[in-house]
């Protein structure tokens, strides 16, 4: 079935969402809501965000606005009993998660949240392997991910905590805790060092989380900062029996780096597994966003449960949110 599909927000993200909708071919976008657009953008309607919420033929609303409208959007557009994507973060708090979810159960339609980086080639291959327990279980999990930002970002809704619901850890660190939650399961105990240590904004520069599971001992760190004067993206995992390091990520302005994944089994005697033991696979192609898309039309057109990037996952991710932000003291 080819769905009827609407896009509020029609910036970056809302023009990435286009462009993967129509490579999939599994839906047709037939109304955009971009307060500061046309009234025809290449040829399709630019209307309100009222009329596009009860558009009789949308079938699917995909939101991809400033932060703070993602949670009325989101119940907003299952109130009118349409399925729902939205971009990440899925609300500011877990309480906003609980009044989500009420309504997506009495609206019995698909909600999907865009953490895409679940999707990368390089991480679905780190997660098959952990999955299949040839590597033993994960013992900790080390993220760092940070970018610079220009004085001008003062000016911006980002830097606005009404606006963005908090800085650099909602902005970027979000994705590196999906991740751990992803590939590693649960945590239970949060510590975290908040500060807005450079930019003296009312949201943070910078994020030190530390996380762990308390029955197995698994612990994790992050590292989430705008003041990385060179933009970095690096994930490790280690396990009983070996070892993951993600350094880099595809991004539309490779910024990043590139995206290069390094695996090896570990040695019980000395000397220590070398670099020349790596498996080293460079990814030359982000498909994140056409296989974010497929997952949420799949789970639409066959009726079966977001598996990935569901509101349970949101929950939990934004429960450890609440932890970090609690224990800020600016």
């Amino acid at each position: 079935m080819n769905y009827k599909v609407g896009i509020i927000g029609y910036g970056v993200m809302g023009k990435i969402r286009h462009q993967a909708i129509d490579e999939i071919k599994k839906g047709t976008v037939i109304a955009l809501s971009e307060p500061n657009g046309e009234p025809n953008i290449n040829g399709i309607p630019n209307i309100s965000h009222e009329e596009i919420l009860n558009h009789p033929e949308v079938d699917v609303i995909i939101v991809c606005t400033p932060n703070f409208l993602n949670k009325e959007l989101t119940i907003r557009a299952l109130n009118a009993r349409k399925h729902v994507f939205c971009e990440k973060p899925p609300a500011f708090t877990g309480a906003d998660i609980l009044e989500i979810q009420e309504a997506e159960a009495k609206s019995g339609k698909k909600l999907m949240y865009g953490f895409n980086h679940r999707h990368h080639d390089s991480v679905i291959h780190m997660k098959n392997l952990i999955d299949s327990g040839q590597y033993g279980k994960v013992l900790w999990l080390r993220g760092r991910y940070g970018k610079s930002v220009t004085a001008d970002y003062f000016n911006q809704w980002r830097a606005k905590k009404e606006l963005a619901g908090g800085g650099i850890l909602m902005d970027q660190g979000i994705h590196m805790l999906d991740l751990f939650l992803y590939l590693s399961g649960d945590f239970d105990v949060i510590k975290s060092e908040v500060s807005n240590l450079y930019w003296h904004m009312d949201v943070e520069d910078n994020a030190f989380v530390i996380l762990k599971e308390s029955a197995t001992g698994k612990v994790a760190s992050l590292h989430s900062t705008m003041s990385q004067w060179r933009h970095l993206f690096s994930l490790e995992i280690f396990l009983e029996k070996g070892y993951m390091v993600l350094n880099g990520l595809i991004t539309s302005s490779m910024s990043y780096g590139e995206e290069t994944l390094s695996i090896a089994r570990n040695r019980s005697t000395a000397p220590a597994a070398t670099w020349k033991d790596e498996v080293v696979t460079k990814y030359v192609n982000n498909n994140s966003w056409r296989y974010e898309m497929d997952h949420f039309f799949d789970s639409i057109n066959e009726n079966k449960d977001i598996e990935i990037g569901n509101s349970k996952d949101a929950y939990k991710l934004m429960k450890i949110i609440d932890k970090v932000y609690e224990q800020k003291d600016f």
